[in-house]
């Protein structure tokens, strides 16, 4: 019975890790996990968020006045982060109308509060996944919005940063596919620059980094206390163990 779980289980993982390798689609790039340490990349990711992604998507888990935890006091936050209106101690919500956002963009536009958490996959974290979609928007006359993306395919939603970052055509390959004699596959071979954005290359790269960042911070805000107390918690246990283990000696040394 025993021998017939253990097979059955590592018959399990093994089908995991064989789908996970066979997962297709564009390979995602490392997010800069330093961003998540850097306070002026995290109040700088926040305001992009409001600026260019709370018109469309709510964050209705997230209250404003949470990020005086990323140093932003609550002033701050009233000025540069509020729209008319909004109170410091309300949820991110948005006044788009689901039914209009559905017949614009083919669906209504998700919320993000746990979107970081919830992009995780086999082929990397959410923030990785954040990180290469917003950076791997291209033009396409043929999709309603005229913009795609090459992690998402024919995503319903527009590059919003493209002020910042320019507008790219993508190159794309046929090239004979090695897993079927005589079929041909389309692979991506690049962008071309169709005008260039307000940021350089790498300041867009940084500026998606320190996005990521905020949207990676609001989907746990407690997650860098969390990591400290695991710290303490691990060297805890790794203490009492050892003592553990000396007492389990000195009590067993005489009895026979």
């Amino acid at each position: 019975m025993m021998k017939r779980l253990l097979i059955s289980l590592f018959a399990a993982f093994a089908f995991a890790g064989a789908a996970q390798a066979s997962e297709g689609g564009y390979p995602l790039d490392k997010f800069p996990l330093e961003k998540m340490q850097d306070i002026a990349a995290l109040q700088n990711g926040a305001k992009l968020f409001v600026n260019y992604c709370l018109n469309c998507h709510s964050a209705q888990y997230m209250r404003y006045n949470r990020m005086r935890e990323i140093g932003l006091n609550e002033d701050q936050i009233k000025q540069n982060l509020l729209f008319t209106g909004q109170k410091v101690g309300e949820t991110m919500q948005v006044a788009l109308d689901p039914k209009q956002a559905k017949g614009w963009f083919g669906g209504t536009p998700p919320d993000l509060s746990v979107i970081a958490r919830s992009r995780a996959s086999g082929a990397g974290s959410g923030a990785d996944y954040l990180y290469t979609y917003l950076r791997t928007f291209y033009r396409d006359d043929t999709r309603p919005t005229g913009w795609n993306n090459l992690v998402f395919p024919n995503v319903g939603m527009p590059n919003v940063l493209w002020e910042l970052q320019g507008q790219h055509a993508a190159r794309f390959v046929e090239q004979k596919d090695a897993h079927e004699e005589g079929a041909s596959v389309h692979r991506f071979a690049g962008f071309e620059t169709l005008s260039p954005g307000k940021l350089s290359e790498h300041d867009y790269d940084e500026a998606v980094a320190d996005l990521v960042a905020y949207l990676q911070w609001m989907g746990e805000p407690v997650q860098q206390d969390r990591v400290r107390v695991g710290v303490w918690v691990l060297i805890f246990l790794a203490l009492f163990t050892f003592i553990a283990w000396r007492l389990n000696a000195a009590y067993w040394k005489d009895v026979k």
